[in-house]
């Protein structure tokens, strides 16, 4: 059995850490100086690498794997499980000097669960350190947070996201473009697991060691970027005939409608970013190549009615997208509004 990409690239030291310098700063001198909390809560979106940051974190203090204890709170979430753990604290740990509880998607614990659970987050015994992560620090009580050294984790930006994709490709014996890692990382949405996960799926559906681009798009059920072209011109010229034919031709290519939408989302950022933060070139360009970038600048440029209203439109496409029973109505009624609004 193959293992998992984002397991196999996860980092195992602070230095192969992307993107969360400002908590790898502090933990790397808390480890050197000794001066330890007794709890820490990292929190985040999906992906960003609080669990990963905790073991090596752990490791940096000279932890030995018996002596780290990984609960899942998604499932051990009741009274009866902290329970637990407030008597397995006062074992002292196997061989190292600290014993380390990683509690991951720490929010999910019930209310009672917390609060049997205070006293020892508090007052542990000296040998213990508790590393909490959470997606959904709001839900984390106050009584908690207070208790806590908390670390905020940022997600990686866009050109961390195609650099990694571009490193494990080549690791792995694979080509891959560079506009297919763009494409890769946008869909990932600022996590590196789901961006490796993505990849693994690319992967695995190739025949040989090229992924072409033609290709990563089938499997990501992503529409051409010609039909995404397709669109803004269609806004452009007013002509919500040619806009709906866009759509109808990217779902009789079973292109993912919420995909073709994030698509869609991400030039008309680019467009508005052209003609109002001239200084963003560089970064437009990075993201999307010079050929797209060139027809960007062209709708930047001439084509005023793709505006703020036009984003706002297609942002409330894709809140509904989701619950839609009929995949295309967003899109479409997206498509209508933004044709319609220069008409008035």
């Amino acid at each position: 059995m193959h293992t998992a990409l984002y397991r196999k690239y996860r980092p195992q030291t602070f230095a192969e850490v992307k993107g969360q310098d400002h908590i790898v700063s502090v933990l790397e001198n808390e480890a050197k100086s000794g001066k330890i909390a007794h709890a820490y809560l990292f929190s985040g979106s999906r992906g960003t690498g609080k669990t990963s940051i905790a073991r090596i974190f752990a490791k940096a203090l000279g932890v030995d794997p018996q002596d780290i204890y990984e609960i899942d709170a998604a499932s051990n979430r009741g009274i009866d499980e902290i329970r637990s753990i407030r008597e397995s604290v006062h074992v002292f740990p196997y061989i190292s000097k600290y014993k380390i509880y990683i509690v991951d998607e720490v929010h999910m614990l019930t209310r009672e669960a917390w609060n049997a659970f205070l006293k020892t987050l508090e007052e542990p015994p000296e040998h213990v350190i508790f590393m909490m992560a959470t997606t959904e620090e709001r839900k984390v009580p106050d009584t908690v947070l207070s208790r806590c050294e908390s670390f905020a984790f940022k997600k990686p930006t866009h050109a961390a996201l195609v650099e990694t994709l571009l490193q494990v490709s080549k690791s792995e014996g694979f080509t891959l473009e560079k506009k297919s890692a763009a494409l890769i990382a946008t869909l990932a949405e600022g996590s590196f697991r789901d961006a490796l996960s993505i990849l693994q799926k690319v992967i695995n559906s190739s025949p040989d060691k090229t992924l072409s681009h033609t290709e990563v798009e089938r499997v990501l059920g992503a529409p051409k970027t010609s039909l995404i072209l397709e669109i803004l011109s269609a806004i452009a010229e007013s002509n919500t005939e040619r806009g709906i034919g866009a759509v109808r031709e990217a779902s009789e290519a079973n292109a993912d409608m919420k995909v073709f939408l994030t698509m869609i989302l991400r030039n008309l950022r680019f467009v508005l970013l052209l003609r109002f933060a001239k200084d963003m070139k560089d970064f437009v360009v990075a993201e999307t190549g010079e050929a797209e970038f060139e027809k960007l600048g062209e709708f930047a440029k001439s084509a005023k009615n793709i505006n703020s209203k036009t984003l706002l439109s297609f942002l409330d496409a894709y809140s509904k997208q989701s619950y839609s029973s009929i995949p295309e109505l967003p899109l479409e009624l997206a498509i209508i509004e933004s044709c319609a609004a220069e008409k008035q």
